[in-house]
């Protein structure tokens, strides 16, 4: 982390009177060291503040004006005019993942949400400082429960690829048959050293692995794909194609 500014200077962006007001009495008694060069309401506020002067710190709503997307527009365009400017979020947008990940993609330093411990003195000093990632407390745990979440489903994943036999070439059948590839088509694969009737033989084995005894009739080349899909042996968020 870099040391903090000299004289740090912050604008803050935000739409909603009371809000706003709460923002800048955290400024006042919990941060004096950081001056608030002035605040916006809207987009235009802010360009005219940033032609009298560039700031260490942007303190962004994503939604303004009722929209939830424009402060995404807005962060790009600072990250992009500004490269030393730094863009920390403030925003109530409590459930709207996607728009964490477009926001961060566009160049801010982190996200804080408006519940929980909200805006503290920490969160504003490390991201004047330079601290790659600020997030408080309710994000943390949004980010704890999905990596959780993905450590897990990678566990089963490898659990079943061991305990059911599941080879690279096993895999690259299934992903293919989950795309709607048909077995002539995988067969022209370059990584499918395989013709349509050892795909045919392959399909039958990995019925016989993937499937009870008394579930395996009638289980055709979909049905066996779903049930990859269901074990984690294939991802369904990444499923993509080989090249031919």
């Amino acid at each position: 982390m870099n040391e903090l500014p000299k004289n740090p200077r912050v604008i803050i962006v935000e739409d909603m009177r009371l809000e706003l007001k709460g923002t800048l009495e955290i400024f006042r008694l919990e941060i004096p060291e950081v001056t608030v060069l002035g605040t916006a309401q809207n987009e235009q506020e802010l360009w005219s503040l940033m032609e009298v002067e560039v700031p260490d710190m942007v303190l962004l709503d994503l939604g303004l004006g009722g929209s939830t997307t424009i402060g995404v527009t807005i962060c790009a365009q600072l990250t992009s005019q500004y490269p030393d400017l730094k863009v920390l979020i403030f925003t109530g947008e409590v459930l709207n993942e996607q728009l964490w990940v477009e926001v961060l993609d566009a160049g801010a330093i982190g996200i804080v949400l408006k519940s929980g411990e909200l805006l503290t003195k920490n969160d504003l000093l490390a991201a004047l400082s330079g601290k790659k990632w600020v997030f408080n407390e309710p994000i943390m745990e949004k980010i704890l429960e999905r990596f959780k979440s993905t450590v897990a489903i990678e566990k089963r994943r490898q659990e079943a690829i061991i305990t059911l036999d599941i080879d690279e070439y096993d895999e690259r059948f299934l992903r293919h048959l989950a795309l709607g590839y048909t077995k002539e088509q995988i067969s022209h694969l370059r990584a499918m050293p395989f013709g349509v009737k050892s795909l045919e033989k392959r399909q039958n084995e990995l019925i016989g692995r993937l499937f009870d005894e008394n579930e395996r009739t009638g289980v055709n080349a979909t049905r066996l794909a779903v049930r990859a899909l269901e074990l984690r042996i294939i991802d369904i968020d990444n499923l993509e194609e080989d090249e031919e």
